[in-house]
């Protein structure tokens, strides 16, 4: 038995799909007739009720895909495709206390407090007073406004009320302006994530986290491409959902760490680096060194490959030389130049 209140998701047989609340002053009205109230109740979710013309629609319980499409919108939402990753990178679930930037329609405030769920919390700061409204009318209309959302209307320049939260998620233009209050408001090692429209801020941003106290860090975008469920001829549909913004993704590191490494381990790998400059460039240029006519030339890199790949046998040593020919030139270094050679071509590959 269905209460009233409760959003119901009405399925025609032709597949066009109402989400409706179940109210008895406001049934459904469709051209395929209308649905009273106790015909729906009656049915259940999983049932089927008719209209006064006949015309049976299927009685649906909505998933959280039907409540994040059908919210009111003021701004671009969240599409379920980067929201399920999101989700999945943020570790959020039952209990997680998880702090959210930059509210707008509350697309990913409702997927969050779907999946922390009655026990769990969320924060979500929106600075713009419409904004803050719309998101707390969708929360109400989704039926997760129980107190596991928290709202906040502020400029997050101010910083976060939280300083242990489980994870962050960000969706505010300049977001490596706040890189310093975003750390401050999780846990050391917490997971975060960035919303951004282009690459010019993306490129911002990892600037940031590289000279700051963050490990991590990954940027990707999420493509899904459906296919016609026809099992005579499967095949892509004619359009796809493609790009719809850029993720990035990183954990919080403890402080003294810049780019997921610690001042003294900055300071080595500089030291290293100053000392074996040369014998790396050497290395790399290996290749190129050898002549371009006899195939031999000057090269240090055959010790190592040999150390990497193990010594040929033999046999085997014997066979290919015979298969190579004059190839790798007659001279004593030209099998193993060029070898080193290819190496070195893989490893810029």
């Amino acid at each position: 038995m269905i209460a009233d209140g409760e959003l119901v998701l009405y399925v025609s047989p032709k597949g066009k799909r109402y989400l409706r609340r179940l109210d008895p002053r406001d049934p459904l009205h469709t051209h395929d007739g209308k649905f009273e109230v106790e015909d729906v109740r009656a049915a259940g979710f999983g049932g089927r009720a008719a209209s006064h013309l006949g015309i049976r629609y299927l009685i649906l319980r909505p998933t959280l895909y039907d409540l994040c499409k059908n919210l009111k919108r003021q701004t671009q939402i969240i599409y379920p495709k980067d929201l399920g990753y999101i989700m999945m990178r943020l570790s959020v679930g039952p209990g997680a206390r998880v702090v959210e930037a930059g509210s707008g329609s509350g697309s990913m405030t409702t997927a969050l407090a779907w999946f922390v769920g009655p026990t769990g919390k969320v924060y979500t700061y929106e600075r713009r007073e419409e904004f803050k409204k719309l998101c707390g009318r969708n929360l109400a209309w989704a039926g997760l406004d129980d107190g596991r959302v928290e709202q906040c209307e502020r400029d997050i320049a101010l910083g976060f009320d939280q300083t242990d939260a489980d994870a962050l998620f960000l969706d505010v233009r300049t977001p490596w302006e706040y890189l310093e209050q975003a750390h401050a408001a999780v846990k050391v090692g917490a997971p975060m994530a960035f919303l951004l429209p282009t690459m010019n801020q993306v490129a911002d941003l990892v600037r940031g986290l590289q000279d700051g106290p963050f490990m991590d860090v990954e940027v990707l975008e999420i493509l899904v491409r459906r296919w016609k469920p026809v099992p005579d001829r499967m095949r892509p549909t004619d359009r796809m959902v493609a790009h719809t913004t850029f993720l990035v993704f990183c954990r919080a590191a403890p402080e003294g760490m810049v780019g997921g490494l610690t001042a003294s381990q900055i300071a080595g790998a500089a030291a290293e680096s100053d000392d074996g400059a040369g014998a790396e460039a050497g290395e790399e240029i290996c290749g190129a060194d050898v002549d371009a006519e006899t195939g031999s030339g000057p090269c240090r890199a055959d010790d190592a490959l040999s150390e990497e790949i193990g010594e040929m046998p033999g046999d085997l040593a014997a066979a290919a030389g015979d298969e190579s020919g004059g190839e790798s030139g007659d001279g004593p270094d030209g099998p193993s130049c060029a070898r080193a050679g290819r190496a070195g071509d893989a490893d810029a590959g």
